[in-house]
């Protein structure tokens, strides 16, 4: 458990999962962030988290002085093939009043640490394009863009774009 700014960045908790799954489904509801098209359920999250961390990955949360879930970041295999178990993809997630505030920077500065503690060499963040904000963070932590890919995803009937960016840990 990590506090900064009386923020509290921890390992996440399956009792956390109904705030997680909250801050997704808005962004599944409202925003072609994620490519999902219908809300998800607490218990589908924890099936996420659960698989995540069997898989020995870290998902961090960021909690305020309350006790509220703010956001969180986690990563996920690559791949499924043995060769790829050092590459790991990160994404980060947070409610519309807490973006722009550094949140985004605290989690990924953490998981950067946690997945280097891990042995992971090779971090893959996927960003629907165009999203500024979304971009500078990943460049903020040395990401480079990788691959581009031109009209991969349909969601409220716009084809959209999605860039990779990459850091080598």
């Amino acid at each position: 458990m990590t506090q900064t700014n009386k923020i509290i960045i921890r390992a996440v908790q399956a009792q956390d999962a109904s705030s997680i799954c909250d801050i997704y489904n808005e962004y599944i509801k409202n925003t072609v962030v994620t490519f999902e098209e219908e809300p998800i359920s607490a218990a589908e999250i924890v099936k996420r988290i659960t698989q995540i961390t069997a898989d020995g990955l870290p998902w961090l949360v960021a909690q305020d002085p309350q006790g509220n879930v703010i956001g969180y970041a986690y990563a996920a295999k690559w791949r499924d093939r043995f060769s790829f178990r050092f590459t790991v993809e990160i994404t980060v997630y947070l409610p519309a009043n807490q973006t722009s505030k550094g949140l985004g920077t605290q989690l990924y500065r953490i998981l950067f640490k946690e997945l280097k503690a891990r042995k992971i060499h090779s971090a893959i963040g996927g960003i629907t394009l165009p999203n500024a904000a979304s971009v500078a963070l990943h460049e903020k932590f040395g990401m480079v863009k990788v691959g581009h890919f031109a009209e991969v995803g349909l969601k409220f009937g716009r084809w959209l774009d999605v860039g990779f960016w990459q850091v080598t840990l």
